[in-house]
């Protein structure tokens, strides 16, 4: 999987790592094994290649925590601020993210979404809500731009409002 594919974004939105994956698929972040099954109706947002659930594809909805894991990969320790939450995977592995696609992951207009800025040490220092405009794209950008413009903002935590559940992530450009 490549987890540094340059969309047609500014920023790169990120999957959950392959690494991640693989412990995820045997045990999750909450410590329960995982559970697949076949999702009939589809349509829930995949975090292992940042797409909807096709109907008729094996998934696992698993508890996934995002800044522990990159704390362990930067040597950092999140503290209180290592939360976890429900996410989507395949089941099995996949391909990852499209080579190129338009826009940002589950990106509808009119849908609210929070961005939460973490420091270099995993420690949270700003966050926004944004109701994603007509111009997905463009009002993700600009969010982006705000976050980075914060030279400690180290990386930023897409989420929905409705479920808390972890879309992406965006580190700082290099």
């Amino acid at each position: 999987m490549n987890t540094t594919t340059r969309p047609t974004t500014a920023y790169v939105p990120r999957p959950i790592a392959p690494d991640a994956l693989t412990r995820l698929r045997d045990t999750d972040d909450a410590g329960r094994p995982c559970v697949p099954y076949v999702d009939h109706e589809g349509g829930s947002p995949l975090r292992c290649c940042l797409r909807p659930v096709a109907p008729g594809e094996r998934v696992a909805l698993v508890s996934y925590a995002p800044l522990r894991r990159w704390a362990v990969e930067t040597g950092t320790d999140p503290g209180a601020y290592d939360e976890q939450g429900p996410v989507f995977i395949h089941a099995d592995p996949c391909e990852g993210p499209a080579q190129e696609r338009a826009g940002y992951p589950f990106s509808r207009a009119g849908a609210l979404r929070t961005l939460r800025r973490y420091n270099a040490r995993g420690q949270i220092i700003g966050g926004r809500l944004l109701e994603i405009p007509e111009d997905g794209t463009r009002g993700f950008d600009a969010a982006f731009d705000e976050a980075f413009a914060d030279p400690e903002t180290a990386l930023v935590h897409v989420r929905a409002v409705e479920y808390g559940c972890f879309h992406f992530e965006v580190r700082r450009p290099a």
